[in-house]
């Protein structure tokens, strides 16, 4: 049994040996497994970062492009005025009014049919009726324009 002992001394060495160089590579397999992992995190995170830069670039773009064609509308949009004085005489009162009738138009296509506003400019006799109380369309858009104006 002696004679075994440096054999088995031997194969107890190369065992040992090999179940440390076993552990070691493990270890560094591990090592560069965790900074593999660490390097994909950050390539996740920035790739992350740059797909919600440019979505909002794209959103801010499409908003640009948005209002842009909407102030190409607009300046393409117009009020058509015309107004006359007509004067109604009845055997029992003489009234005068002025009419304002105004049609929206994209660039010379009418958009709507002509309204008429009436505004009592004179009157006499027994029937006394106050303006119809609308204003011109004029009006109501330099009153919104002038609201949105920053």
């Amino acid at each position: 049994m002696v004679e075994y002992l440096p054999v088995i001394l031997l194969f107890v060495v190369a065992l040992g040996s090999g179940a440390l160089s076993f552990i070691v590579v493990q270890a560094r397999m591990q090592v560069a497994m965790a900074q593999d992992r660490e390097e994909l995190v950050e390539a996740r995170a920035l790739l992350t970062y740059h797909r919600r830069s440019v979505e909002e670039t794209v959103r801010a773009a499409e908003a640009e492009s948005r209002r842009k064609a909407l102030d190409e509308f607009l300046a393409d949009v117009r009020v058509e005025e015309r107004h006359y004085v007509r004067e109604i005489r009845s055997p029992s009162e003489r009234r005068k009014c002025m009419v304002v009738q105004e049609r929206i138009c994209f660039r010379n296509i009418p958009l709507s049919q002509w309204i008429e506003h009436e505004h009592a400019v004179e009157e006499s006799g027994a029937g006394r009726r106050a303006g119809s109380g609308y204003l011109p369309m004029s009006s109501i858009r330099a009153a919104i324009s002038s609201r949105n104006e920053p």
